[in-house]
């Protein structure tokens, strides 16, 4: 009987705490009426998008380059991708990679390169190497433009850099 006793005991002992844990974490957990049912994302139009993809091939040609240009969205998936005439295939496949690692990190690639010994370099679809720039306005981060072909991943990352700034004004001007 003492045994039955103390077994009932230990039932409501352990009830008693797992209703107060569940109490504790209701509290803690967000009610619906404090998350949003929709949250509001920033993205560029593609008209935007091809304007900066135009901007950075315009200054690669400046300088008698021929490359692959692609511009993501935040999520690094992509919304332009051009190719110049002389540009091979590869050159657009490396400016999609380095577009998205920009997106994904939100910094220029070229300041990556340090971590191209790292673990995360060896993640299927990063490149860690110099050649796109996050596009982004007042803390709002819209995409990336990314370069490839250039002799130097320091000549994709200016071409880059010049497609973000043709947007920067606009975009500026439009934050709330």
């Amino acid at each position: 009987m003492k045994a039955r006793a103390r077994r009932g005991a230990a039932r409501a002992a352990s009830t008693a705490g797992l209703l107060a844990l569940a109490l504790v974490q209701a509290q803690a957990a967000p009610t619906s009426a404090q998350q949003p049912l929709a949250v509001a994302v920033q993205r560029l139009s593609l008209d935007a998008a091809l304007k900066a993809a135009q901007a950075a091939m315009a200054r690669c040609r400046s300088e008698g380059l021929q490359v692959g240009v692609t511009v993501v969205d935040r999520d690094g998936l992509p919304q332009v991708m051009l190719r110049d005439v002389l540009a091979p295939e590869l050159s657009l496949r490396v400016s999609r990679l380095k577009a998205y690692t920009a997106a994904s990190f939100d910094t220029p690639t070229s300041s990556l390169q340090a971590r191209g010994n790292s673990g995360l370099a060896h993640v299927p679809g990063l490149l860690f190497e110099a050649g796109a720039v996050p596009i982004s306005a007042a803390g709002t981060l819209y995409g990336a433009i990314g370069v490839s072909g250039a002799p130097s991943g320091t000549t994709d990352e200016a071409c880059a850099r010049a497609g973000a700034e043709s947007l920067q004004e606009d975009l500026e001007m439009r934050q709330p």
